[in-house]
């Protein structure tokens, strides 16, 4: 039998290949990364793995508790906030996901002094490593990165106390601030931010300051072309702008929230971010 699905049909054949890699504990993300690495549409892609993986057979367990959730004031619609130090444009809100594009959240200088400050302890980006909760190189990510301690340098306090009045979410709930760059051709897969409750080394991970809630993704340049950042099942690509910054919250680990992103590779000149990750409790 087969299932069409837009213009892409579902055979038997694709439906055993899905069962038999989540018999083999491979995850759905990465299933997800081998049908786009073979031509399929995400959002189809999304939705064969969603009806395939609800089969008695691989029946995925049930969804875990929503918790709160960095949140900006919006209410009202406002098209600017005011922070202690700084206005800072909302350009476009998305309910589901939930998304926010700001507008000015860094100046020019202070993306230029924290490229300065970050540029000579970059080295190859890594990856959660999921058996263990170490870190690995990961064929999926290409930047190369850093991360500051959290208050590392004035610079650095003042843009995570800024983030802290933004999201109404206290700066020790946060990471250290991450700052990526990324070469012609780098990119970063789709994937999810919150650490999966199925691998083995998520329980050492969350012993830090809990779950990932929410991401903030700062652009510190605006290359020539290329390097959105992606939410492929919503179609929704962002332009990494110098000074703004995307946002958006996931209530639980799990694929619903619909946050599934990326970042797309550069085609001309590099893009360079800085990323603040939330977490449920205090991060240490």
């Amino acid at each position: 039998m087969q299932i069409h699905l837009q213009t892409q049909a579902v055979t038997q054949e694709i439906r055993d290949w899905i069962l038999a890699q989540d018999a083999a504990g491979c995850i759905v993300e990465d299933m997800h990364a081998s049908m786009l690495a073979s031509g399929w549409d995400p959002g189809v892609a999304r939705a064969v793995l969603a009806q395939t993986l609800q089969e008695p057979e691989a029946a995925e367990p049930a969804q875990p508790a929503a918790a709160p959730v960095p949140d900006p004031d919006l209410a009202g619609a406002p098209s600017v906030l005011q922070l202690p130090d700084r206005q800072v444009q909302v350009l476009f809100t998305l309910q589901q996901p939930r998304v926010v594009l700001f507008g000015g959240l860094l100046s020019d200088e202070e993306c230029d002094a924290l490229m300065a400050l970050s540029l000579p302890r970059l080295a190859r980006s890594e990856t959660v490593q999921n058996d263990t909760g170490g870190s690995e190189v990961n064929a999926a990510r290409t930047s190369d990165g850093m991360f500051f301690e959290r208050g590392e340098a004035p610079l650095v306090q003042r843009i995570e106390q800024r983030i802290a009045a933004l999201l109404r979410w206290p700066a020790e709930r946060g990471e250290g601030l991450q700052v990526l760059r990324y070469r012609p051709g780098a990119e970063y897969r789709p994937h999810f931010d919150f650490f999966d409750p199925a691998h083995a080394g998520t329980a050492a991970v969350l012993r830090r300051g809990g779950q990932r809630v929410g991401t903030l993704v700062m652009y510190l340049n605006t290359p020539i072309r290329g390097g959105a950042t992606t939410f492929p099942d919503f179609h929704l690509e962002v332009a990494p702008i110098k000074g703004h910054a995307v946002f958006f919250s996931y209530d639980r680990p799990h694929e619903s929230t619909g946050t599934l992103h990326g970042g797309a590779p550069v085609t001309e000149g590099e893009k360079w971010v800085a990323t603040k990750w939330l977490r449920e409790g205090v991060f240490s």
